[in-house]
């Protein structure tokens, strides 16, 4: 069965993307076949493997705002296994006119119907908003990972997610299989890091991975090359840790 997750937090700037790309990359490492789809308008997902979004004539908008079969729009990248349905700045104007549409909050998980079947994992990456389309990952997925900067703000921002999840349950009648943290961005010498780790696995016992995922360098530069940190430094501390995220995720039962 393939596993539908949604890589989510309304606020930027949390490793979000570099979460949804780093375990897309090592998943496939692992032999599986992996479907990224990118949902910000900044299209940072996009540009880190490689593409620049400007030249890209159909995407992801297409496929929701006007139709276009959602086959169409996905692209091959150059790491094996690893396929993206690619974004551009067009998604910024989709917030209106999706909301116009009947069943507005249904769109992606009715388009992804078409290839679902022809992955292990399909990976949303959610803009960094609560708004309509941060919602259709939500309704899509079946498991929801929330990247946790390591910052005073990130209990705030978790807590606003939750109140989301229990709406979405409540008026939808939407569950989810698994709802877990990350704490990203980890800074071993700063006291605040420390800290903010021990809050929040405190306050969500059980639901915060084992991996933390540290400051680090490589990370921020492999988007410059358009590479994952599996091709661009598989042996720094951000990538090893990234491995280890994704064996987690592969052992989590569903």
């Amino acid at each position: 069965m393939t596993r539908v997750i949604s890589i989510v937090n309304e606020k930027g700037g949390s490793g979000k993307t570099t979460t949804a790309v780093s375990v897309g990359a090592f998943l496939t490492k692992f032999g599986k076949k992996v479907l990224l789809v990118d949902l910000d308008p900044q299209a940072n997902a996009t540009i880190s493997l490689g593409f620049s979004p400007k030249k890209i004539p159909i995407n992801i908008y297409h496929s929701l705002a006007e139709e276009v079969p959602f086959r169409e729009i996905i692209k091959n990248t150059p790491l094996f296994n690893l396929d993206i349905a690619p974004a551009n700045s067009d998604l910024a104007g989709s917030n209106v006119e999706l909301l116009e549409k009947v069943g507005r909050e249904q769109i992606l998980n009715k388009v992804l119907e078409a290839i679902i079947n022809e992955y292990d994992y399909v990976l949303l990456d959610s803009p960094p908003s609560l708004g309509i389309l941060t919602l259709n990952t939500l309704v899509a997925a079946k498991e929801i990972i929330i990247p946790i900067q390591c910052e005073f703000f990130a209990l705030k921002s978790l807590e606003q997610l939750f109140e989301v999840f229990d709406l979405l349950e409540k008026n939808l009648n939407k569950t989810f299989r698994q709802i877990f943290g990350v704490l990203t961005m980890y800074d071993k010498r700063n006291t605040l890091s420390r800290e903010i780790v021990k809050e929040v696995k405190e306050k969500f016992p059980g639901k915060v991975f084992e991996t933390i995922i540290p400051r680090n360098i490589k990370l921020a530069e492999a988007p410059k090359y358009g590479k994952t940190i599996f091709q661009y430094a598989p042996e720094s501390k951000g990538a090893k840790a990234y491995e280890r995220l994704t064996e987690e995720i592969i052992s989590l039962k569903t």
